[in-house]
């Protein structure tokens, strides 16, 4: 029913500036429009909606996240715009960050201003 749908995502912000300021100049999305309720940003033909929230408790496992050919070239382009990749007790990451899975998948993980668990992937072979 909804296969050939597009899907929008959402995630939420308590700072609408300081979260447009992230998604638009440090992870480069196309900033479209902000209203009241949100801001909109274009993501690769996708529609990122940051819901606007007098307050929020991020949740404690990955809200958002791209799929990537070069997690290290990214990733350092990223670290060089301010981002700060997270590391976590009991994962062999790299020096940048970066986990791989026990199927050659590699991940990393980072923050937005508000809190808000995003994420990088490179899938096996790619």
């Amino acid at each position: 029913m909804l296969a050939n749908s597009d899907i929008i995502a959402f995630i939420a912000t308590a700072d609408a500036a300081r979260a447009k300021a992230f998604y638009r100049d440090a992870l480069g999305l196309k900033f479209v429009e902000e209203s009241p309720y949100a801001l909109v940003f274009e993501a690769n033909g996708l529609m990122l909606r940051i819901q606007k929230v007098a307050a929020l408790r991020p949740a404690a496992h990955t809200a958002l996240g791209w799929r990537v050919a070069d997690i290290d070239a990214l990733a350092d382009q990223l670290t060089g715009r301010g981002v700060r990749f997270e590391r976590f007790a009991g994962m062999a990451q790299d020096a940048r960050g970066v986990w791989t899975t026990p199927d050659g998948a590699r991940i990393a993980w980072f923050k937005d201003p508000d809190g808000n668990l995003l994420s990088l992937t490179q899938t096996a072979g790619t």
